[in-house]
């Protein structure tokens, strides 16, 4: 049975969602930041239209104690409904024969919301790749993903704006918050780009950077991290 095709009276629950929709809403927001746990994740996609298009990649790595656990990583690629467009190929390298034995959606996705548990969740322009994952989440499972989720675009935007100098474009003079050019910027490693699991530890690498720079102007706890951000879209 396609997974889009799934009854809505035969979805199966994922206990998950409603444990973690309990937990988040009581979370302690005033612990330091250290004391949290986060999951960095990004997802390669067949296109940018969150209605035609689909997930073929998850790639997350875990933070705890604001160390990058090598040894828990998750990778997976995803076999999609539709013919993979030659476009998109060209950007995540990824070819519809890799794809023929990968599995579906509807078995990944149980297995990342594993993997995710009670973490709070961290991506580069995290609103499209929760866009796409409540969107099957929705489907899946009837519910989206309760996860307070923190965009490192927007931390790189206001750090910027209060503590730094806006990096600029070479061609156009503009701002820009590239996540390969924020992390040449920050002299990160380099890792490759449009690979789920290599752009997570990218990120993940550029959010500790960023999270320390916060701490260094002494925006300590979850909650003052947030503050400093009010008016952006976390989730929290």
């Amino acid at each position: 049975m396609s997974f889009f095709s799934i009854p809505e009276l035969f979805r199966p629950a994922h206990p998950m969602f409603a444990e973690n929709k309990r937990y988040f809403k009581s979370l302690d927001q005033f612990q330091p930041v250290e004391e949290y746990e986060f999951v960095v994740f990004d997802t390669e996609l067949t296109g940018l239209h969150e209605r035609q298009d689909e997930i073929v990649s998850i790639g997350a790595v875990r933070i705890k104690h604001m160390r990058i656990l090598a040894g828990e990583t998750f990778y997976a690629q995803v076999k999609p409904e539709k013919p993979l467009p030659k476009n998109s190929t060209l950007v995540h390298r990824i070819t519809p024969q890799q794809l023929e034995a990968a599995p579906p959606l509807e078995e990944v996705l149980p297995r990342f919301i594993d993997y995710c548990g009670k973490a709070l969740l961290v991506g580069h322009f995290v609103d499209l790749d929760t866009a796409f994952l409540n969107r099957a989440c929705k489907r899946l499972f009837g519910s989206p993903l309760h996860n307070p989720c923190i965009d490192t675009l927007r931390l790189a935007q206001i750090h910027m704006e209060r503590f730094g100098v806006p990096y600029r474009n070479k061609i156009d003079g503009g701002h820009s918050y590239n996540l390969t050019e924020l992390s040449r910027q920050y002299g990160l490693p380099a890792f490759v780009p449009h690979d789920a699991l290599q752009d997570a530890l990218q990120t993940a690498y550029l959010f500790l950077f960023l999270i320390k720079k916060f701490q260094g102007e002494g925006y300590r706890t979850l909650r003052e991290i947030f503050r400093a951000g009010q008016g952006s879209r976390w989730a929290l």
